[in-house]
């Protein structure tokens, strides 16, 4: 919408000023062949013609001069006219366009439901939402930085500007249709205060929060964060691993690659595989011979998990199973059971 409106102001400006030229020559060669004034005094009567500024003819003009001076300055009253509504359009339409920007944004936000909600749009926030655009996961940005959003908005991410740590905007967010909400800001107190009151507006919210410091870990947790993750910690231990175990560190990053060459990692819960009102085990469903995925871990519905479990699990309502698989593969679990 930006792009477009741009490129009709463009087109409307380039026309002006293609006009104006077009009056001046006019003018110009006018009274250089009609009148007879020489190049400059020719320019001097069509800039104070077009200009209606009023100073003094050069030389007295005859009756041919007369009648073209009128035409000239009725054709540059429209000309001059059409230039000044494009300049006052474009200044009102700039004025007004973010506004109308925000509401298409909006009107697209309070359609979503069972999104995710990320607060921050900093390192943390750019890494979770370019893993979630790869998933094809609809999400929702909170940013106070309005030069940012501007930077981004173009590449179709949602983004809502305020403070996430008011009511008002977490609920411009649809915080009360949302499924996720991901804290990414760089301060404690601030992801602290937006767990409070996301848990107070939705209880079952799942939430996900940045710390900087250790000391904020058993905070957030009291405040309703179901994960803390301390991303600090998480590198050096990483760093640390491919020292100690680098094959396996790499295997495992691989994981959550999505690409033709590598493997990749699904989960998903036991309804979107089967009428769970007669319950089957992991070798009933025998993914591996349909679908060619392998079947790695299981999520109890008290949240316990079970990594390789045996074939003979039963799999419950409201648990999940964790399969590993090539992409092919699990575009074909996806396929098979329109997950």
């Amino acid at each position: 919408m930006q792009n477009s409106f741009i490129r009709l102001f463009r087109s409307k400006i380039y026309t002006a000023l293609l006009l104006l030229v077009l009056l001046l020559l006019i003018g110009v060669f006018g009274f250089r062949l009609i009148s007879g004034y020489s190049w400059i005094d020719a320019l001097y009567m069509t800039v104070i013609t077009v200009t209606t500024v009023g100073y003094g003819e050069v030389n007295p003009l005859d009756a041919t001069s007369k009648i073209f001076t009128v035409f000239l300055i009725l054709t540059s009253v429209i000309i001059l006219g059409y230039a000044i509504s494009v300049i006052t359009e474009y200044i009102l339409s700039k004025n007004n366009f973010e506004d109308i920007k925000q509401r298409k944004m909006q009107k697209r936000i309070d359609k979503m439901t069972n999104h995710i909600i990320i607060c921050g749009f900093g390192r943390n926030g750019k890494q979770a939402a370019k893993k979630l655009l790869t998933y094809n996961k609809p999400f929702v940005i909170i940013e106070k930085d309005k030069d940012l959003i501007e930077k981004f908005q173009d590449e179709g991410l949602a983004f809502v500007q305020g403070n996430a740590n008011e009511d008002e905007t977490l609920y411009e967010a649809g915080i009360d249709r949302a499924t996720t909400l991901i804290c990414a800001l760089p301060s404690d107190a601030d992801n602290l205060f937006i767990v409070l009151s996301a848990r107070q507006i939705n209880k079952d919210l799942c939430i996900i929060s940045r710390a900087s410091q250790e000391t904020s870990y058993e905070k957030l947790k009291l405040a309703g964060a179901n994960n803390v993750i301390l991303p600090d910690r998480i590198g050096g231990d990483h760093m640390a691993s491919l020292v100690v175990v680098p094959d396996l560190i790499e295997f495992i990053d691989n994981l959550a690659i999505v690409g033709e060459t590598n493997i990749n990692i699904e989960e998903i819960s036991v309804e979107k595989l089967y009428d769970t009102s007669v319950v089957k085990t992991i070798r009933d469903l025998d993914l591996r011979k349909k679908t060619g995925c392998t079947v790695i871990g299981f999520k109890r519905s008290n949240g316990d998990y079970i990594v390789n479990p045996e074939a003979d699990i039963e799999l419950v309502p409201k648990s999940k199973i964790i399969v590993l698989g090539r992409p092919e593969q699990i575009e074909k679990l996806n396929s098979t059971y329109n997950i």
